[in-house]
């Protein structure tokens, strides 16, 4: 399966080529997981559909060969950390760390929100200096915060989520 899946991989590539085009798939190092889509700069690797926030928490993308942006590869000259993570030729592949076959994520926020709230109030994250308005998935859910009127948020030198004021 692994031989068919190759080779499928290589005939795209040939055929991108072949048609003049720059954005030819890059092939999985040897000893890569079957699924991963990227190699992170401490040797993990990624498994996601897309290169954005691959690799968050691991040093960033070092080699990218699968999902909607293969077209950006970073071509990367083996370095002794990625000849540490492929194995030698005819060795077998050691199975990734457990860390590294899941993408990292955001943290979840807390079930239910801080009492409160309401009306004209924002959740005023104070650890991040970011406020967030009713209906946000935060409002009212992280660690450290309270609720205070917009304009005070503003006044005190808070920023709107996303740069985007409640209406």
């Amino acid at each position: 399966m692994k031989t068919i899946l190759r080779t499928i991989v290589i005939l795209c590539a040939l055929t991108a080529a072949a048609a003049g085009r720059a954005e030819a798939l890059a092939a999985a190092p040897a000893g890569a997981p079957p699924d991963s889509t990227g190699l992170c700069n401490d040797g993990s690797y990624y498994t996601g559909a897309t290169k954005k926030g691959a690799c968050k928490g691991h040093k960033g993308v070092k080699q990218w060969w699968g999902g909607k942006d293969s077209a950006q590869t970073k071509d990367a000259t083996p370095t002794k950390d990625t000849k540490a993570a492929q194995p030698a030729a005819g060795q077998p592949a050691a199975a990734a760390p457990a860390s590294a076959a899941a993408p990292a994520h955001a943290a979840k926020p807390a079930a239910t929100a801080a009492a409160g709230g309401g009306p004209g109030k924002v959740w005023v994250n104070t650890q991040s200096k970011v406020y967030h308005c009713p209906g946000d998935q935060w409002y009212g859910k992280t660690k450290e915060g309270e609720y205070m009127a917009e304009s005070d948020a503003t006044a005190k030198g808070y920023r709107a989520d996303h740069g985007k004021a409640c209406k």
